[in-house]
């Protein structure tokens, strides 16, 4: 009965939200209704299923919120066109990324990371060859050869619900222009850095020979962050390859 009201609540109050992070979190519900499905079963196939959906769905959530973060990294050299967009924001100061209007058209300030929070988005749908499919396909066949065929259509409905909310946020990512433009503040602006090796932090002097003047636009996002968001999306579109579970 617990798993029936998470699926049910988690993807029909998911309908309503507009901050990305409730959304998120309503469809964590929403997963925990299809968990709490495969503990129910208590059998070897739905404990397999079980475990291997808790590590996928663990991972999926991961590279979510790195991809969040590192778009909200990318945005601080954006300022809104329109001066009333900006104000109306609760909180503007000290998260990025709060609405789902504001990653509207983030596909053409940055494809890659627009691709990889797609296949990740993808990935929660349950959408083949990507290893959510495989997690649900799982979680449904134990279900079903235990008898739970009430609960294996409520499963699929609900899934096909909480599509709705996360192809919302494809369309907004790659259908829409975005509400952005550079900051008119650094144009024409010069930085300037100091290339230190590891080994000469405290020789100020010496450092100050390795100066290095760059523009805003050469800024990127930091390599952990990059690395992180690609092996992890790459883990959900290779698993298909594995040949065991």
């Amino acid at each position: 009965m617990s798993s029936l009201f998470s699926l049910i609540i988690g993807s029909v109050l998911g309908l309503t939200q507009f901050r990305i992070k409730r959304l998120f979190a309503y469809s964590t519900i929403s997963h925990v209704g299809f968990i709490l499905l495969a503990l129910s079963i208590n059998s070897a196939e739905s404990i397999q299923s079980y475990i291997f959906y808790i590590l996928q769905y663990s991972l999926s959530n991961l590279n979510a919120f790195i991809i969040l973060v590192s778009m909200g990294f990318s945005l601080y050299l954006f300022v809104y066109k329109e001066k009333d967009l900006q104000e109306n924001l609760i909180d503007k100061n000290n998260s990025p990324i709060q609405l789902i209007n504001q990653i509207k058209g983030y596909f053409y300030i940055n494809p890659f990371i627009s691709i990889s929070l797609a296949i990740t988005l993808f990935s929660f749908v349950g959408v083949p060859p990507i290893v959510g499919f495989f997690a649900k396909q799982m979680i449904l066949s134990a279900a079903l050869d235990s008898g739970y065929v009430f609960m294996a259509l409520v499963a699929i409905l609900t899934s096909v619900i909480g599509a709705a909310y996360y192809l919302n946020l494809v369309k907004q990512i790659f259908f829409f222009k975005n509400d952005y433009k550079i900051n008119p503040s650094i144009d024409n602006l010069n930085l300037v850095g100091y290339i230190v090796p590891m080994n000469s932090i405290e020789n100020n002097e010496k450092n100050k020979n390795n100066l290095t003047t760059f523009k805003p636009e050469n800024i990127t996002i930091n390599s952990s962050l990059s690395a992180s968001i690609s092996v992890i999306t790459l883990l959900l579109i290779l698993f298909i390859y594995i040949p065991g579970e």
